[in-house]
């Protein structure tokens, strides 16, 4: 049985259609986030704020305590980070724990914890060491048994989710050394074969993919006259004969991680070890993150509660001209970002979870907010802390405590955070899949206007229906509540936050007419406009993150639990927030995208190379992108299961 030996050949429109057909087409469940975009400020969806059922918070609690004792007791960060490498016996106790089983229900052997719980799980976990939480969510978040969970059959879940449960490691397998966020080339292949199929194919960036006894694999089938063929999921044993972990890849943080290069020769998959069915690959990735990015923000919290910590603490103990370094406001600023800014993460992420688990509202759009509006402002912070500490700051851990100083490894939570800007969709394409999101209310009922390959006759279908919708709904964008002072008086105690809802409904309009503006002035080329799509977004989850505070300061003051401070907190963000909602609006027209887009094409084209003269360059040799032309594997197999 050989396998296709060239990469597919697709046209930038076509790779388009190959994401939109993954897309989930309806919105059965309401969305805050859509809601958002289309300049409905629906603060009914997320106040009050849900809360979990005390079954689930005691039981929560409970693995908790337990996990924090572990993580206290037996995970030496520094040693990770020395060795780049988990030692087995704690991934043995983490399995003797449970807790590769956070996510999976107790019936097939796991804990059965709610979303809000397994991300507090995930931050308190990567406090003690990001690979530690890497390696947990990689296993749960997009491994094996997410999908499995909402794609599996009844057979496949009592086979497999067991094993994941309390034993077997699991990787997912999507991306290839030429194929990141763009699947139509998709190039490893998956042949039917009576009733197996056989792969072949390299991936890339596999994380757990080194230690993993079970693969995820997207692998593209086939098209015949009895099947539609396309990218298909798969679960596969990772010692079947012909996979071969070619190589353990280091990066500039997390280097506890076991994240490899994977190659597939003639391995045979059982058919019935495939997810749903042929050309759903796409789809079942794609829904898998919708809660799988969620664990991203847990990361991102953990890692603002930890610089706030250090920030604190060492700013009162460093002293300059005569007084503690916080006192100075060019330091204090960045201690409020600091401060703001972790309890905004952590106010979206408990909201976002909680609305998850709840299972009411769909959260496809405040899922990937999440994790946009996290990974950026996460580096930020990990970046101020840095600033704060000084040379201390650029100085490693190791050194530190060399010298007898405290270990503080600030340049690592640095290195580690950087990574969360790129993976489970960059911060460029998080802004694409959130503004495809938050315009598709206007495509449905427009879109084939602007489609070249669409009928006169289906235009002016489109014009009539596109003309009585925005008949009904540009009149609302008008006025609204937040024009009201008295709107929203239940959040004004002592501190006012009902100034900042007001904000946001004023502004969720705003963003709606502008976004409907673009659209009007550049139709079909919107999806070319990347910098004015990224600023939509960006205030979208400005807005999201500012509502998102204000309700879960109200919780915290009607549970009795710090409401003044949360309050405070609130407040300093939103004022934060605004200020930056506020240049992002003042730069949706005000720009140099085109400037920009001159001098790109000046670069591409050489006429800027004198530029580059005076250096040398550093790189080694070798070609920008590795071979992998199908074929049996001339490597080591470095794959290391841990029993």
């Amino acid at each position: 049985m050989s396998a296709p030996s060239s990469k597919p050949t697709v046209t930038e429109r076509e790779a388009r259609q190959v994401a939109e057909a993954a897309r989930e087409q309806d919105w059965r469940k309401p969305s805050f986030a859509k809601e958002l975009f289309l300049g409905r400020f629906r603060l009914d969806l997320i106040h009050p704020h849900p809360l979990p059922p005390d079954e689930d918070v005691r039981r929560g609690e409970e693995f908790l305590a337990k996990l924090r004792v572990f993580c206290e007791t037996e995970i030496d960060a520094a040693r990770i980070e020395r060795e780049a490498r988990i030692p087995d016996e704690v991934i043995a106790g983490l399995k003797q724990l449970g807790a590769l089983g956070m996510k999976i229900d107790t019936k097939y052997g796991g804990l059965g914890l709610t979303q809000v719980y397994y991300n507090k799980a995930l931050a308190l976990a990567g406090s003690a060491c990001p690979a530690v939480g890497v390696l947990l969510s990689a296993h749960q978040s997009i491994g094996v048994p997410q999908p499995l969970k909402l794609f599996g059959t009844d057979e496949q879940k009592a086979e497999f989710l067991p094993r994941c449960a309390r034993t077997d490691i699991s990787a997912f397998l999507l991306t290839e050394p030429d194929v990141g966020s763009d699947p139509a080339r998709l190039a490893t292949s998956a042949v039917r074969d009576g009733d197996a199929y056989v792969l072949d194919g390299v991936k890339l960036w596999t994380t757990n993919g080194v230690v993993a006894d079970l693969l995820v694999v997207m692998a593209r089938v086939p098209k015949t006259e009895d099947s539609r063929g396309g990218i298909t999921a798969f679960v596969v044993e990772a010692d079947s004969p012909g996979i071969t972990v070619e190589n353990r890849n280091a990066f500039m943080g997390l280097r506890g991680i076991e994240n490899g290069v994977t190659r597939f020769h003639q391995v045979r998959v059982p058919a019935a070890n495939r997810i749903g069915p042929e050309g759903a690959g796409l789809k079942i990735a794609l829904t898998t993150l919708n809660t799988g990015r969620l664990s991203l923000p847990a990361s991102c919290v953990a890692a603002g509660k930890w610089c706030l910590k250090i920030a604190r603490e060492w700013s009162a103990a460093r002293e300059q001209w005569g007084r503690p370094i916080a006192e100075h406001e060019a330091v204090g600023k960045k201690i409020s970002f600091i401060a703001a800014t972790t309890f905004a993460l952590e106010a979206v992420l408990d909201l976002s979870s909680q609305m998850a688990d709840e299972d009411r509202n769909d959260i496809r759009i405040e899922g990937a907010l999440a994790k946009l509006f996290a990974s950026e402002m996460g580096w930020l912070m990990a970046d101020e802390l840095v600033q704060i500490r000084g040379g201390r700051g650029f100085e490693t851990a190791e050194s530190l405590a060399a010298r007898g100083e405290k270990a503080v490894p600030a340049e690592q939570v640095l290195r580690d955070l950087r990574i969360n800007r790129i993976f489970e969709g960059s911060t460029e394409i998080m802004h694409l899949l959130i503004a495809r999101e938050a315009v598709d209310a206007h495509l449905k009922v427009a879109g084939d206007l602007i489609d070249p390959d669409k009928s006169l006759q289906d235009k002016a279908k489109a014009g009539a229906n596109a003309g009585v919708f925005y008949a009904k709904w540009l009149p609302k964008l008008v006025a609204g509540s937040g024009q009201l002072p008295g709107t929203y008086g239940e959040f004004r105690h002592g501190i006012d936050l009902s100034k900042h809802l007001r904000y946001v409904e004023r502004s969720a309009r705003k963003l709606a007419r502008s976004t409907f503006y673009a659209m009007s002035r550049w139709q079909g080329r919107m999806e070319t406009k990347q910098g004015f799509l990224g600023r939509i977004v960006d205030i979208g989850a400005e807005l999201f993150a500012m509502s998102a505070v204000c309700v879960r300061a109200e919780l915290l003051r009607t549970q009795g639990e710090h409401g003044r401070e949360a309050y405070q907190l609130a407040d300093a963000f939103c004022q934060q927030s605004r200020i930056r909602v506020e240049e992002l609006f003042g730069r949706l027209w005000t720009n140099t995208d085109d400037l920009d887009r001159k001098v790109v094409k000046g670069v591409m084209g050489g006429a800027y190379t004198w530029l580059e003269e005076g250096i040398v360059d550093p790189s080694g040799e070798g070609p920008w992108i590795a071979d992998t032309t199908p074929g049996p594997s001339k490597a080591d197999n470095v794959h290391r299961p841990v029993n």
